[in-house]
């Protein structure tokens, strides 16, 4: 089965925060699970940078809106790396490729007659790079951005948003998960009740965008421009390969609330008009916020990525992000909660538990996996968690899956208390019972770590490594109790994850 995953194109208007990471790694995780089961996937990631915000920013930086798009994209590219994302391509929306294909897609939209001429006149947000009516304010301001719209009025070419209605409302009665979680299908479908008004698709007061075809003087709508870059990036990522048919209509598309409308209902309608299936899910993430405000380059009030991956690891961050925001909805964030759920979870639960057995395998066992078996509640606990993290994965619940995984490294630590390994070392007679014991710590790691590589993929491979399974056994087939052979060594080259006395500030 294919498996295509995208997050949003990222605006180059200032530098990534958290809130991208966020939305980075979720799709990531996704990914690299369903590539462990075996799936064959594509994951797209890349940066959004036409539109008058870009032209503006980069005039303020003294720039042509090509060099200031070329600096910004770099930083966004490094962060991907820096994230370790798996993405199979970085698309930007000024490569040669992307903005030919834009152009022939909108000629589709135009030959299926959805596409005329009109005059344009009302408010635009130049931060969201999006039109509103005075409904949508909020005291007269951006609903978004807190700031007020601009007046614009001009010529334009316009899409029929409003000949969709009907088809819209009916994909959404037949694919009642098509947007999750439930509460964004609601509130995607009350648009749509709501009654459609047709959207411009070309903007004549800006310069820096793809020109339309048949008017080359005026330059496509930077959210339809936007937009196509899911299925034009399949016809370039691979020179002189088309990956349509293999991967369209996506699998998951990962993005946040304040694009639904642009996703869960322009999106759709632009790729009937064009005659493309629709994608498969749409996955809708809420804000991050700091003190219960949205997080926002705008505002200034953003978490850096980079620091909190210079202080605790990536791993660390990967880890925080959905173990303490769940996905879907608003969640706070701190470097508070980031101290406290790196020393408490990942240095207290896990890393010392990684510690205490193969320190333990090293003095009664000579650093090597008895012969033993696993013990049948472990054992049971974690098939549990491996079942319970694949659905919930399935359904794009990534924080229910963490606590899915969490039930067994809970219950391997209560185990150890229990059975008490250091006292089964000093009766020669329970030397069987303490083989079961060591071998089901050894083994019950290594299972937890092929459960949960695809949030902390370092960390895991570090985990097999230390129970003596390659690194590369990560593959779902793996995740079976029991697997570990006898004679496996056991070691670890340093703490898995080191505590850290202080947070950031």
């Amino acid at each position: 089965m294919s498996f295509y995953v995208t997050t949003p194109i990222y605006y180059v208007n200032a530098n990534p925060h958290l809130g991208h990471a966020y939305t980075t790694i979720a799709a990531d995780v996704a990914s690299r699970h369903m590539r462990q089961r075996g799936e064959d996937v594509f994951f797209l990631t890349g940066t959004d940078e036409h539109g008058s915000k870009v032209a503006r920013s980069a005039a303020a930086a003294g720039l042509s809106p090509k060099e200031f798009c070329d600096q910004v994209s770099a930083v966004f590219r490094q962060l991907t790396t820096d994230l370790r994302a798996t993405n199979d391509f970085f698309i930007r929306t000024s490569d040669p490729e992307h903005e030919t294909f834009v152009q022939a897609f909108v000629e589709r939209m135009r030959a299926s007659g959805d596409v005329y001429e009109d005059t344009y006149s009302g408010l635009y947000c130049t931060a969201c790079e999006a039109f509103y009516t005075d409904d949508d304010l909020v005291d007269g301001m951006c609903p978004i951005h807190g700031t007020p719209p601009e007046w614009v009025e001009e010529k334009n070419w316009f899409f029929r948003l409003s000949a969709y209605e009907d088809r819209l409302r009916a994909l959404y009665d037949e694919r009642p998960e098509f947007v999750l979680p439930r509460a964004r299908y609601n509130e995607a479908r009350a648009f749509i009740e709501g009654g459609l008004k047709d959207i411009s698709l070309s903007r004549a007061s800006i310069e820096w965008g793809v020109p339309v075809p048949w008017e080359p003087d005026q330059v496509i709508y930077v959210w339809i421009d936007a937009l196509i870059n899911y299925t034009s990036a399949l016809t370039y990522a691979r020179p002189g390969e088309d990956l349509t048919d293999r991967y369209w209509p996506a699998r998951w598309q990962v993005l946040g609330k304040d694009i639904l409308k642009f996703h869960a209902v322009i999106w759709p309608a632009m790729l009937m008009s064009a005659g493309y299936d629709v994608p498969q899910q749409l996955l809708i993430h809420g804000f991050l916020t700091v003190r219960e405000a949205k997080m926002s380059k705008s505002v200034g009030n953003v978490l850096d990525p980079f620091r909190v991956i210079d202080r605790y690891g990536l791993d660390a961050l990967r880890f925080y992000l959905f173990r303490d925001v769940r996905f879907g909805g608003d969640g706070d964030v701190s470097y508070e909660r980031v101290h406290d759920r790196f020393n408490l979870e990942l240095a207290n639960d896990l890393g010392n538990l990684l510690s205490r057995t193969v320190a333990m395998t090293g003095k009664y066992r000579d650093g090597v996996a008895p012969s033993g078996t696993v013990d049948p509640a472990i054992g049971a606990t974690l098939e549990r968690s491996a079942a319970a993290f694949a659905a919930h994965v399935d359904r794009f619940e990534l924080t229910e899956a963490l606590e899915a995984a969490w039930e067994s490294v809970r219950a391997l630590n209560r185990f150890v208390e229990e059975r008490a390994p250091w006292n089964l070392a000093k009766d020669p007679a329970a030397a069987a019972e303490l083989d079961d014991v060591l071998y089901t710590l050894q083994d019950g790691l290594r299972v937890i770590a092929v459960i949960i590589a695809s949030f902390v993929p370092d960390a895991a491979a570090a985990i097999l490594a230390a129970v003596g399974s390659d690194g590369s056994e990560a593959s779902w087939d793996n995740v079976a109790p029991g697997l570990l052979p006898a004679g496996a060594s056991a070691q670890l080259a340093g703490p898995l994850f080191p505590r850290v006395d202080e947070p950031l500030a």
